[in-house]
């Protein structure tokens, strides 16, 4: 896991017990966009379960496994739309960078699709960007 003290993963600046941290906690995500970025932050934490808590059932797969040897270290937000905090859909473009063996490096680029129940985001599916 990540220490509370850290600068959080997500790009905000925050530290992570004061950003993604609280969502990985237990705390629902306000808007789309921070579900998002917690999503990020987990990739990057390899925090598994909370991905599978926060992908929402239709389209949840039975498990996810991360690559130990992969390294996400930056997230850029390009964009999005709804998402906000009485809105129960949203979009959020992002760019998330990573690291490999060998020195390998990609990104993965994506318009993801979320939407809002009981008062919880959850991440339905993205399309490549």
């Amino acid at each position: 896991m990540i220490d509370d003290d850290a600068r959080c993963p997500c790009g905000t600046g925050e530290t992570y017990g004061a950003c993604c941290g609280r969502f990985h906690g237990g705390r629902p995500a306000p808007t789309a966009e921070l579900l998002m970025r917690s999503r990020f932050s987990a990739f990057a934490a390899g925090d598994e379960a909370y991905l599978l808590a926060t992908w929402h059932p239709s389209t949840r797969p039975a498990s996810v496994e991360l690559d130990p040897g992969v390294r996400w270290y930056r997230l850029d937000v390009h964009g999005g739309s709804g998402g906000g905090p009485f809105e129960d859909e949203g979009r959020v473009e992002f760019s998330a960078h990573w690291r490999g063996a060998a020195g390998a490096r990609g990104r993965q680029r994506e318009d993801s699709r979320f939407v809002r129940e009981d008062g919880r985001w959850f991440y339905v599916d993205g399309v490549p960007g």
